[in-house]
């Protein structure tokens, strides 16, 4: 859309209010979808989610390319959000639960890869398509993006369901036939399957129904214990600040950011896009390689130190520096830095603690509710960036995005700890120790000792 959206303007002659709320809407819109996955998912199951999110989205992308006004691009946008809501909420849960303990990290930061890769060819197909006429390049942008989707329907033959969502429907048997596929040691299958059906079964009965199940979970989460309420100070808050330090902004406003900066024409505009969608592609690779070796936290203080570092740089050159050749170059420097330092950390490893942390009988619904604070951030920052720059400048912008940043390295020192090789079980345990929770970190073998003991 970042790309896109110079072209829709030209064609269809929007205001930059319509502009605004084109580009932000997406992210309001998919906390419904998002809301929604988490009773889907329980209801349907991990892999048919995933694969509703595709079909829903695919039709949100057919829309949009035939719009032929602001009003249908819109009805678009919406069907678009729902499935993004959905799929945002599923993939991360769906790997995290079948994920081993060893790679689970790596494992669960797929998405995030994937979505830079997105955004990445988003980038190149903008760039290519350009020298189109403006009536017809936008509409092949996002015409594209149901290729994707396309591809997840094959995948769907072949991934296997959840064997913790088969467990909660009883269906113990083909759980194990799952573990024993993904298990890396055979013999630990029995015991993860105790461990999953322990977990599965806490504060319920077997008479219980799923509708009497499903208002326990959020009567649960509205009137939390303290290791819930924990959990979700760590999950929805890493989630709202992955959003609110701007990265949305950065992604859909790149070209605007550029233009401010300096750099002339549409052509030259789309080149520099394209460099920062290589730069978020290829640190979130590395993130793969380091997550599980580093551990979440360190490599979440090094990214929000990071990425505060390069926002106070890119918001005084955008203040001070105008549109000279340093000014460009320090631009598009900071903006890749923000990118890199973002896709190393706190833009994976936020998915990754995000889906890990809540106890099996409240994942889904946890995990919708982080998603919830994280697309409603996402959606004030994309809806509001032009207004703001326009009332404080686009350098004061960055600055405002650097100080929360700054706020961001404090919460990871305080409410995250470390659960890098702790099972899911595990990390449960560890939220619900005060004495643990107030040092931060705990050991496998002292969380395994307080497993034992409750």
């Amino acid at each position: 859309m970042s790309g896109a959206i110079l072209f829709i303007q030209e064609d269809l002659k929007i205001t930059e209010v319509q502009e605004e709320i084109l580009v932000g809407i997406l992210s309001i819109i998919c906390l419904f979808g998002s809301l929604a996955g988490g009773k889907t998912s329980d209801a349907i199951g991990r892999k048919w989610t995933m694969a509703l999110a595709a079909i829903i989205f695919q039709t949100g992308a057919g829309i949009m390319a035939l719009a032929p006004s602001f009003t249908v691009l819109m009805v678009g946008r919406f069907f678009a959000g729902i499935g993004i809501g959905f799929g945002v909420m599923i993939a991360p849960l769906y790997i995290a639960e079948i994920s081993p303990s060893s790679s689970r990290g790596s494992l669960t930061s797929f998405p995030e890869i994937f979505i830079n890769f997105g955004i990445l060819l988003g980038y190149i197909s903008n760039y290519a398509f350009s020298g189109l006429p403006a009536h017809i390049n936008w509409r092949i942008m996002l015409a594209v993006g149901i290729l994707p989707s396309v591809f997840l329907g094959f995948a769907l033959f072949v991934i296997p369901e959840s064997p913790r969502w088969l467990v909660m429907q009883s269906r113990i048997d083909e759980a194990r036939m799952v573990l024993m596929k993904i298990s890396e040691n055979p013999s630990e299958v029995d015991e993860r399957l105790a461990e999953i059906k322990e977990a599965a079964s806490v504060g319920f009965s077997d008479t219980e129904k799923h509708e009497e199940k499903e208002k326990a979970v959020w009567l649960e989460l509205l009137n939390p214990t303290p290791g819930v309420r924990r959990m979700l100070i760590t999950g929805c808050g890493i989630q709202i600040f992955q959003q609110i330090t701007g990265i949305d902004a950065t992604v859909y406003y790149s070209p605007t950011i550029f233009k401010n900066a300096g750099i002339m024409g549409n052509t030259r505009l789309l080149e520099a896009t394209v460099a920062v969608g290589f730069t978020k592609t290829i640190f979130v690779l590395i993130a793969i390689f380091l997550i599980d070796k580093a551990g979440r936290k360190p490599l979440l203080y090094v990214s929000t130190i990071g990425m505060t570092f390069c926002l106070i740089t890119l918001g005084l050159t955008l203040t001070i520096m105008g549109d000279s050749k340093l000014g460009i170059a320090l631009a598009i420097l900071c903006v890749c830095g923000n990118v890199a330092f973002f896709s190393v950390g706190i833009g994976p490893i936020c998915w990754v603690v995000s889906s890990e942390i809540f106890p099996l009988r409240l994942r889904a619904q946890a995990s919708a509710l982080g998603a919830v604070g994280s697309r409603v951030s996402s959606g004030l920052v994309a809806m509001s960036f032009l207004s703001v720059t326009k009332a404080i400048t686009i350098g004061g912008t960055f600055l405002v995005f650097a100080a929360i940043s700054a706020l961001s390295v404090a919460f990871v020192y305080k409410f995250v700890p470390e659960t890098k090789g702790k099972s899911l079980e595990e990390i449960e345990m560890l939220f619900q120790s005060d004495r643990h929770w107030g040092e931060g970190e705990v050991e496998i073998e002292e969380v395994s000792h307080l497993m034992e003991d409750s």
